[in-house]
């Protein structure tokens, strides 16, 4: 005779739907690795790097990683950190597609769940492709998951594979947020303070970004007014950031956007 339970759970399996499959791995720029499957980005079409003003230090450590990854060669986890708006996310995918432009055979993953990540080293290791794991604007919601991530950087009990790196990106350098800190104080002092201040030495790479003054800002409005012939106004330029209380490049980004807006353009 059956057991109940196992026909109710025979059922339940029924109605799952299977899992989505795979795209394919050699095939597409960008993947989003979601709920267990790699689907294929819809639009990967990030900035040239060349617009990617005032970081020049950044934007080179980055793509000189990128391609030794690319090449097979050793190559670092990368923290992108510093300030809001300054340009890491949008570096991380132009330095990427630079790589790809010049024939790297390199692929972007965005990575929406920390925990998933050894099975996502599963599915991407012995594949003929380099791939980088992209998690954008992390942050802790319990003090464990800073102990999840330095074991993955460190390797844990298993090796990641040779063809894949973290890109991480992050409003502070030290990852583990002084409450969450606080809030395991109590348990085990030691352990936060290497959460803390720690793990982002687990990064072989780190890259500060920090608040561009006036002339920078106003330097990339400049370029990209140029490369979308649109008309450049200093003095309109510097409002629309004052209006916004912040100087960035996302700043910039915006203020061009609203620009062709007016002017009856794409960009």
């Amino acid at each position: 005779m059956i057991d109940p339970l196992d026909r109710i759970a025979a059922a339940l399996e029924r109605l799952s739907p299977p899992p989505a499959p795979d795209a394919d791995l050699l095939a597409h720029p960008a993947y989003l690795w979601r709920d267990g499957a790699l689907s294929s980005a819809r639009a990967f079409d990030p900035l040239p790097l060349d617009l990617m003003l005032g970081v020049e230090r950044q934007k080179a450590a980055l793509l000189a990683n990128l391609e030794r990854l690319a090449a097979g060669h050793a190559a670092q986890d990368v923290l992108l950190w510093g300030a809001r708006g300054t340009g890491k996310s949008a570096l991380v995918k132009s330095a990427v597609g630079a790589v790809q432009a010049a024939g790297g055979p390199l692929a972007l993953v965005a990575v929406d769940a920390l925990a998933s990540l050894p099975r996502l080293f599963d599915r991407l290791g012995g594949q003929n492709r380099a791939f980088a794991l992209f998690l954008d604007d992390l942050g802790f919601d319990e003090p464990g998951e800073a102990r999840v991530l330095r074991s993955l950087l460190d390797g844990g009990t298993e090796a990641r594979p040779a063809n894949v790196r973290l890109l991480v990106t992050a409003n502070r350098r030290h990852l583990v947020s002084r409450d969450l800190s606080e809030q395991d104080s109590a348990i085990n002092p030691r352990d936060v303070v290497d959460d803390q201040l720690a793990l982002s030495d687990r990064f072989g790479l780190s890259l500060g970004f920090h608040v561009l003054d006036q002339d920078g800002y106003l330097a990339i409005v400049r370029a990209y007014a140029a490369r979308y012939a649109l008309p450049f106004d200093g003095a309109e330029a510097v409002n629309w950031a004052t209006r916004r209380g912040s100087r960035s490049g996302r700043v910039a980004w915006q203020y061009v956007v609203d620009l062709a807006g007016r002017e009856g353009r794409a960009v």
